[in-house]
């Protein structure tokens, strides 16, 4: 009981709960699986007005105020405004927002009428950056953080028949942002993910967690928790094809105590098995799709359901290399992800922050171990008074949403951060905490760069590598260092020689097809000289102590303006394995044999 104590000690605050984050009331938590409940899909076209300036706050365009005497006039209308997809990406929908970091007021018309005794709720996936908004002319609320879902109750703000929802989308850096104002990837700004009206009964499952215990093949130890006024209520987990059935009643709280026995057909890479499972209440019924399995740490090795696992892994970005785009769909995933599988991959890191649940779905079906990741990169101001709950915030939006994806194994709660910025420990350690809190069935690790490499040896330590599962490390011998010595010779140096090392970014640019120069020379960003790095870091990989996985840098070329090469970035990091056309190159091959022979 002492878990189960410490997991709701963890959530209980998250449930219904609205954040403050300076002066302004943020979103609620979004509610778990809306999939499958009922919904009104408000994707589609919606009328954007650009505004730079920021014009709009002093006109006011939420009000959407329309001339009525002859003189009456105003410096903006929606009516012949331009017209952008939800959801996508604004700078990828018209070329004057190529570039544009900024302000996009984002319009749509919908007619609802709600049901005598239910509730409603306006459901984003995700807005990138800061969105404010604004229905029937009246500011509901806030949510900042580009990706993760959030909503608003709406109940007694919705009106039967036509309703007019406005929303505010700015993706202009902020220096105490998450990110930061630290960017290697294109900082694709809009409503970014699909937009949902939720209707409820007053009483509904909020959320629930299914998932084994810690350490056991068998026991699953979880919760579920209600939402709404209302007494004591019934509620009963089922999985039809186990002939398995759990009953248990709710506290004073609203929440359940989930605890129950099986003989699970484990989840893995080679058989991916997934069950359907049902949540039912007194007034709510919910199915998902579940899969079991164990993960953990054994002394300097990572253990799948018991048996030693090596990560043969991938950094993605989400984008849709082909199209230039911000990914978001099924079908985008599936894109990437297979690419992933082909090269030979059981785990995908997702860089770095959250994607979309599309991708964590469509990984979970294909058999692929997700990493999933906090927007905590780089040069993150810990110090500023707002960032413990930004971070606190994000954290629980991860990990709420994710929570019951067995293919999520590892909980990345930073990226390239530096001991010398100040409250950057306490910050994260007080964060490493908050996570095992609510989760501590998974790993959980911090990504550090700041290793140093000298007379031969690399000299690993971090203090975060204390509260962390796993020493996760990137390191870019032969491109950003150059290798001191035959990699063979490579000694390492490191302070937690218990733990399981995972070298979790390597490799070097080049561009597709390119092999117009000296294959020794990094100047010209051939694919010989990728490849080369390729076949050193392999041979290096042989002397690394405790070695659990390798995770190259990364599957596709990307969009990255900080890229400036005019001849051979052209605005794109070329580092991938294969070319935004698609184009493998002999680094793909040298990786995927080495994928074959682990």
């Amino acid at each position: 009981m002492n878990y189960f104590n410490t997991m709701i000690t963890g959530w209980i605050l998250v449930f219904g709960a609205f954040i403050l984050l300076g002066n302004d009331i943020c979103a609620q938590t979004a509610m778990a699986n809306i999939q499958s409940r009922k919904l009104t899909s408000l994707n589609g076209e919606w009328r954007a007005l650009i505004d730079p300036s920021n014009t709009g706050e002093y006109l006011q365009v939420w009000v959407g105020k329309k001339p009525v005497k002859k003189t009456d006039f105003y410096e903006y209308s929606f009516e012949e405004a331009s017209v952008l997809n939800v959801p996508g990406d604004f700078n990828s929908q018209m070329s004057e927002l190529t570039y544009f970091e900024g302000t996009v007021w984002y319009k749509k018309q919908f007619n609802y009428l709600i049901a005598e005794g239910k509730r409603l709720f306006l459901h984003f996936g995700a807005v990138n950056y800061l969105a404010d908004v604004y229905l029937n002319g009246e500011k509901i609320g806030s949510h900042e953080g580009g990706f993760i879902p959030f909503q608003f109750e709406i109940t007694d703000k919705i009106k039967d028949g036509d309703n007019t929802v406005i929303v505010k989308v700015n993706n202009n850096r902020k220096g105490n942002g998450l990110p930061g104002y630290g960017y290697d990837w294109f900082n694709y700004g809009g409503i970014t993910r699909d937009v949902d009206l939720i209707e409820t009964d007053n009483t509904f499952i909020e959320d629930y967690f299914i998932q084994l215990k810690k350490g056991s093949l068998t026991t699953v130890l979880g919760w579920v928790k209600m939402n709404g006024a209302g007494e004591k209520q019934d509620i009963e987990i089922e999985v039809p094809e186990l002939n398995l059935r759990y009953k248990a009643i709710t506290d004073d709280e609203g929440f359940a105590h989930v605890e129950f026995e099986s003989e699970f057909e484990l989840w893995s890479p080679e058989n991916p098995r997934l069950y359907s499972v049902t949540v039912k209440s007194d007034t709510d019924f919910l199915v998902d799709t579940i899969g079991f399995r164990s993960i953990e740490v054994q002394g300097n090795q990572i253990l799948l359901n018991r048996k030693p696992i090596f990560l043969k892994a991938v950094n993605i970005h989400e984008e849709n290399p082909h199209r230039m785009n911000r990914a978001y769909s099924s079908e985008d995933a599936k894109l990437l992800l297979n690419s992933a599988k082909e090269l030979g991959c059981n785990l995908v890191r997702l860089a770095h922050y959250p994607h979309s649940e599309n991708m964590v779905k469509e990984a979970e079906r294909l058999g692929i171990m997700v990493w999933d990741e906090l927007p905590v990169y780089q040069h993150i101001q810990f110090s500023d008074s707002l960032m413990p709950a930004k971070l606190e915030q994000m954290l629980q939006e991860m990990v709420g949403r994710d929570k019951n994806r067995c293919g999520v194994v590892v909980w990345a709660l930073s990226n390239e951060t530096y001991p010398s910025t100040p409250n950057r420990n306490d910050r994260l350690i007080e964060l490493t905490q908050k996570c095992r809190s609510l989760d501590s069935a998974r790993l959980i690790t911090h990504v550090v760069n700041t290793q140093s490499y000298e007379n031969h040896t690399v000299n690993v330590w971090d203090s975060l590598y204390i509260h962390s599962d796993i020493v996760a490390l990137n390191e870019y011998f032969g491109w950003y260092l150059p290798w001191q010595g035959k990699p063979s010779d490579t000694k390492w140096n490191i302070s937690f020689p218990d733990k399981p090392v995972f070298i979790s970014e390597f490799g070097g640019e080049a561009v597709y097809g390119n092999s117009d120069g000296p294959p020794d020379e990094a100047a010209y960003w051939t694919e010989e000289y990728q490849e080369k790095i390729y076949v050193d870091q392999i041979e290096m990989f042989n002397s690394v102590p405790n070695l659990v996985g390798v995770c190259p840098w990364l599957l596709f070329d990307y969009r990255s303006l900080g890229r400036m090469h005019s001849v051979y970035q052209k605005g794109y990091n070329r580092k991938g394995l294969i070319s935004e056309k698609g184009g493998k190159k002999k680094a793909w091959y040298v990786m995927k044999e080495y994928f074959e022979g682990k």
